[in-house]
């Protein structure tokens, strides 16, 4: 007997187990991760249904939601049946449920140790496969004024300027800063270049009378703090 390759798309599935159909008839925690997915793909191709194509993506990343939710453009559209506006619609959805999460911690107001500060930066230096460096500018009773964005690196690096680091803290009238920058590899230990840096902007703070607080070492798992450490 042949072996039987005919693929039966989701138009020929029984109602309920569509995807658009069942979140709309079961709530949408009915579904799998890979059936909301496929809503988001809408069609797959003659060889494989949208649900399955859903499920080869996060095969590839061993399941894990974190792991897609950083994935690029460019990335996702190396799939087969993933053209760019497909992989721009998974990838925005991803963002707006890490938002969403976000938000559901309110971000302090004042920050009073290393926890707040991280709480009010977390957002924006997790799920990144790249260096950021970024201050948080606090008034004299340690408000949050603003949170700025240095520089962008690579991989293994990026370069903060205490130049421009100070430049905007005088411009916003900052009484403090703090320091933070991410590790996309998920390494918390400060390199040895990351400890001289902090001294050295935290000896410029002291000239312009503008305490550097602490120095976040940020990543998706947590947070290390040179304040916390006795390094600062």
């Amino acid at each position: 007997m042949e072996a039987y390759e005919t693929k039966i798309s989701i138009k020929a599935w029984a109602e309920e187990d569509r995807p658009r159909e069942k979140l709309n008839s079961q709530g949408r925690r009915a579904l799998s991760d890979a059936e909301l997915i496929a809503i988001l793909i809408g069609s797959g191709s003659r060889t494989e249904s949208a649900v399955e194509l859903s499920k080869r993506i996060l095969h590839h990343y061993d399941n894990d939601l974190q792991k897609l939710g950083k994935v690029s453009v460019t990335e996702l559209s190396k799939f087969k049946g993933i053209g760019e506006a497909k992989a721009i619609s998974i990838i925005a959805a991803l963002e707006l449920g890490r938002r969403r999460n976000d938000t559901e911690i309110k971000t302090p107001d004042v920050v009073n140790g290393s926890q707040s500060g991280y709480q009010v930066l977390r957002r924006h230096l997790v799920d990144l496969n790249h260096e950021e460096f970024w201050i948080l500018l606090l008034s004299r009773s340690c408000k949050v004024i603003s949170k700025e964005l240095i520089s962008k690196g690579g991989l293994s690096g990026t370069v903060a300027d205490p130049k421009i680091i100070f430049h905007i803290a005088l411009q916003h009238q900052a009484s403090s800063i703090i320091l933070a920058h991410n590790h996309p590899s998920g390494n918390l230990k400060p390199s040895q270049q990351d400890i001289d840096l902090t001294r050295k902007i935290h000896q410029a703070g002291r000239i312009l009378d503008i305490g550097v607080l602490d120095h976040l070492i940020i990543t998706d798992g947590g947070y290390f703090s040179f304040a916390d450490e006795g390094l600062l």
